[in-house]
């Protein structure tokens, strides 16, 4: 834990000052009503029961005594109470805001081995639930903890003035406090833990079904997916209870204690009131300070069950930070010039796993600057690990690849992606604009710009029947556009970056003859005195290529123009022969 608050707290240092002067503040607000239970003792024992004073004079003096009270609270706390709440909230908030910016810029740096391996929701569940839950280390644990151990330290202080020996029986509880929270509270991060994991089970689970409720549907499975939100929903419900029982104990136990430790207080107050060895006034006012000094106790014990739920969650958000990157770039890279688009495969092997399968073997091939080259094969066989290894979506872990002749490794990650244009298979639109989904290609290019990037792509037209035109909220994931109206979208933002190598990952694979017509007419401009990748489906449309690479089992079988691949009858020959049938 000391190690998760050390990491936690650099991101609370640039707020020190702010937090020192909320807790001044505050030690000052709770301060004032602790004068209270003394202004009780004075206007029992020295107003009410003075001998020497008229009415008329223990009247002046109430009425003096209540009316510099009444000043301090509506004049002095205020200003104060509106100050310490503004900043408490200003300085945790800002605190959060710092720790989701770094989380999401940590996130943009994470291998896709990472996402393909972690749940959306588990990752929305941590920068979103857990950060927020971590607050509650900054409100309480920086800064409400110490307000309320000063406030029991000046209430000491003050009944140690009136009354010593009650003070150590007013003290007696508090070794009993301080083991049961001990004892308690420790093993209630564990708990709070698991019951946060759970949760974000629940959350990863809702994420996935909402997303694909459409299949959902299709197949009636609303039964039987309510049974395994049950099971999910109710594994939470389990650590809940698990949390609550635990948590239920810790106050029962807790809070007899403190309720307990008052009746000691009150009794030997009472018998020494009784033998006339203390005033009336100063047991009252000790059972008021006995309300004041278990308050905070009670408010401690409070917080020890908010700050372990804050630990648990600031465990994983700081897990969750500390995720290794995969792809870095070397401290000596630089920037990659102007390509050509030479794209050279050196014996490169490449396997997901360290000790998995091999995935690409000693695979061997060179596409020259302006040429379109394709890959094809059966599914399965490497084409689209082929082409994600070459924006570095993840290492070679054999052989090298090089652009130009340069080691992709030896450059910045950034500068070799800017230089490359993909469109996939799966068109990722988000929840915006047509005219922002398009600008992802250039976030400053032009209006005209915008407008000339969807004409090539052949979408301006359909853009324009759309209710607000370039305006159009597209839907999460372009739920409101169809197939094509998605890809010609993606190809428009391809146009916009004008990149000097292109990719393409199936691209027309999953759309109709009509819309695979439009698209291949918009790639054909697009590709050209480009370097084109291709991962190609429909081996009819890749029969223009310069060169086709005939992949299987992560190996390159064979490789040629299409003329010289028919003539070999080999395996791309058998392909092209089924799909033509």
């Amino acid at each position: 834990m000391g190690e998760s608050i050390r990491r936690y707290l650099k991101f609370v240092k640039p707020y020190n000052w702010m937090i020192v002067l909320t807790v001044v503040i505050g030690i000052v607000k709770f301060a004032i009503p602790l004068f209270i239970p003394f202004l009780i003792k004075i206007v029992i024992d020295s107003i009410i029961g003075s001998d020497t004073m008229t009415a008329a004079e223990q009247t002046k003096q109430l009425f003096y005594w209540l009316g510099g009270t009444a000043l301090v609270f509506f004049i002095i706390r205020p200003p104060v109470e509106y100050y310490r709440q503004y900043y408490a909230q200003y300085v945790s908030n800002k605190i959060l805001y710092d720790i989701r910016q770094n989380l999401y810029g940590h996130l943009q740096k994470l291998s896709l081995r990472f996402y393909t391996e972690t749940r959306a929701g588990e990752v929305i569940s941590r920068i979103i639930n857990d950060v927020e839950q971590t607050k509650n280390f900054v409100m309480i644990g920086l800064m409400n903890v110490w307000l309320d151990v000063a406030t029991i330290l000046i209430a000491i202080v003050i009944m140690l003035t009136m009354d010593i020996p009650l003070t150590i029986v007013t003290l007696l509880a508090f070794p009993f406090y301080a083991y049961s929270v001990k004892h308690f509270f420790g093993k209630l991060r564990t708990l709070t833990r698991e019951r946060s994991q759970s949760l974000a089970n629940v959350q990863s689970y809702l994420h996935e079904r909402v997303a694909g409720v459409s299949v959902i549907k299709s197949f009636s499975l609303e039964d039987t997916e309510q049974k395994r939100f049950d099971d999910v929903n109710g594994k939470f419900l389990d650590k809940a209870i698990q949390h609550t029982k635990w948590n239920a104990k810790a106050f029962a136990v807790v809070n007899t204690i403190t309720d307990v430790a008052p009746l000691l207080v009150i009794g030997y107050a009472g018998y020494q009131v009784i033998n006339g060895s203390l005033s009336v006034g100063t047991m009252v006012a000790f059972i008021a300070y006995i309300e004041r000094l278990y308050s905070p106790l009670r408010r401690l014990v409070n917080a020890s069950t908010s700050l372990t739920q804050s630990f648990a969650s600031m465990d994983r958000v700081l897990e969750l930070m500390e995720e290794p990157y995969e792809v870095t770039d070397k401290p000596d890279a630089r920037p990659l010039p102007a390509i050509r688009g030479k794209v050279e495969f050196d014996h490169v092997g490449f396997a997901y796993e360290e000790e998995g399968i091999p995935v690409l073997d000693d695979m061997n091939f060179t596409v020259e600057p302006g040429q379109t080259a394709a890959l094809v094969g059966m599914s399965g066989g490497g084409k689209s690990t082929i082409v994600s290894l070459i924006p570095r979506f993840y290492d070679v872990t054999a052989g090298a690849i090089k652009i130009d002749g340069i080691d992709i490794r030896d450059i910045q990650t950034k500068s070799l992606r800017d230089q490359i244009g993909m469109v996939l298979q799966d068109s990722i639109l988000f929840s915006d604009s047509v005219r922002s989904n398009i600008m992802m290609g250039n976030p400053d290019a032009t209006e005209e710009e915008v407008i000339a990037a969807a004409k090539a792509a052949n979408a301006h037209e359909f853009i324009m029947e759309l209710p607000e035109g370039y305006d159009t909220e597209v839907g999460e994931r372009g739920v409101k556009l169809s197939g094509g109206q998605k890809q010609r979208l993606s190809i428009a933002r391809v146009f916009l970056k004008d990149p000097p190598m292109l990719i393409l990952d199936e691209a027309t694979s999953a759309l109709d003859l009509e819309s695979e017509a439009l698209i291949q007419e918009s790639l054909s401009r697009l590709a050209h005195n480009r370097t084109t990748i291709i991962v190609a489906h429909r081996l009819s449309t890749i029969t223009h290529a310069d060169k086709i690479l005939v992949i299987s089992h992560g190996e390159l079988k064979e490789q040629g123009t299409h003329a010289e691949l028919m003539n070999k009858q080999g395996t791309y020959y058998d392909l092209f022969k089924v799909q033509s049938v």
